[in-house]
């Protein structure tokens, strides 16, 4: 049965469903496959009391020793949002040394300048920021609107990490402590975002829609990947998996400790992802992000119940009035017109299988981690 055909089913223990997602199964119960994947994942990623201090405890001290007689110890991304500021706020804890790294897109609100000011300065972090060159981005961006799949960010997903192991290549620094928070993100469909890590599927969407040169963009490409990572030993890591993290919880502390003011959703502070994931998911892909980041905290954390998600859903996915304000923003800073723009929506729905790709790649070098983490012999 094809996906505009198919049934709909809700999972009976989690919120993800049919809308959307051609790829869950479910098992005879009803409960689908998201689930008991992540669920047996977590038990990896994510230690169990006490042997989850013993490894936070070992991981800090190999991060300071690595950083001795250096400026830093680690590399932080910033974004101004949750996990990111919780970071930022536990390295500084556990007496770490971080160079914060922000890669500004075009697309801040100024609420996240704020909060990135306001919480850097408090917690006495230095700051680097990789402004990228708005015309060529903006290019990329249309690129992959005009491509019409479902995985727009990742022009700037794959520049944020980039920029990240430049940086810590940069002070010869081994780990970057990634906000990643598996808890909260482990969990996403994978026709809902594919190939953030592919420069070579990002670069061949843009020869095919785009013309600015992406001479300046802060890209990976297989052979730099590994030579960051074997070559120069650097490890991304999160802390974050190693304690007893709890959403709300994190929120309150950021907001008492650092004035940290809240975006109203995950990742709102840019406004396009507010605006990619609110309007141009939904509409054009029948996708609602909310679904897999609300089915992580039933599963990993229970700080929230199945019927107060589905309660959640019933709700838009961000306030109408701002989400018009979002639109005609967008459209402008584009440099596209309204008619342009619901063309755009209209495309018919490609996938990152629709151009050339590593995604085989990919699917292998996670399923390569995975077994190293299972064995023990990597970091979580």
């Amino acid at each position: 049965m094809s996906a505009t055909t198919r049934a709909y089913q809700i999972c009976t223990k989690t919120v993800m469903d049919t809308v959307g997602d051609p790829d869950i199964v479910f098992d005879p119960a009803g409960v689908c496959h998201y689930y008991h994947e992540f669920s047996a994942k977590l038990r990896i990623r994510v230690p169990p009391a006490p042997e989850n201090q013993r490894q936070l405890d070992q991981l800090v001290a190999q991060i300071k020793a690595s950083g001795q007689g250096k400026a830093y110890d680690c590399i932080i991304g910033i974004s101004g949002g949750v996990d990111s500021t919780y970071t930022a706020w536990l390295v500084k804890q556990m007496g770490l040394r971080p160079l914060a790294v922000h890669v500004d897109n075009g697309w801040n609100s100024e609420l996240a300048v704020k909060n990135i000011e306001n919480i850097l300065n408090k917690l006495g972090i230095d700051l680097y920021t990789e402004v990228l060159d708005w015309a060529m981005f903006k290019d990329l961006q249309l690129s992959f609107l005009k491509a019409s799949t479902p995985d727009g960010e990742i022009p700037t997903d794959h520049a944020i990490v980039a920029v990240l192991y430049k940086m810590a290549a940069k002070f010869g620094l081994k780990y970057i402590v990634s906000g990643m928070n598996f808890r909260n993100e482990g969990l996403l469909p994978p026709s809902w975002a594919r190939g953030y890590l592919d420069w070579r599927y990002i670069r061949s969407v843009h020869q095919r829609f785009g013309s600015a040169s992406l001479a300046s963009f802060p890209h990976l490409s297989v052979g730099r990947f590994l030579y960051y990572n074997l070559a120069k030993g650097i490890r991304s890591v999160s802390l974050i998996n190693y304690i007893d993290f709890n959403k709300s919880e994190a929120m309150a502390l950021i907001q008492r400790e650092l004035g940290w003011q809240y975006y109203g959703g995950k990742h709102y502070e840019s406004i396009y992802t507010r605006f990619y994931q609110s309007y141009i998911l939904p509409q054009k892909f029948n996708i609602d992000k909310r679904k897999a980041h609300l089915t992580c905290l039933i599963i990993a954390t229970g700080e929230i119940t199945r019927d107060q998600a589905l309660a959640q859903l019933q709700q838009p996915p961000a306030d109408p009035d701002l989400v018009a304000q979002d639109k005609e923003y967008v459209i402008k800073k584009l440099g596209i017109d309204e008619a342009a723009f619901e063309a755009l929506l209209q495309l018919p729905v490609k996938s990152i299988l629709d151009y050339p790709n590593l995604h085989w790649l990919e699917k292998k070098f996670r399923q390569w981690l995975h077994r190293l983490r299972k064995m023990g012999l990597l970091p979580n």
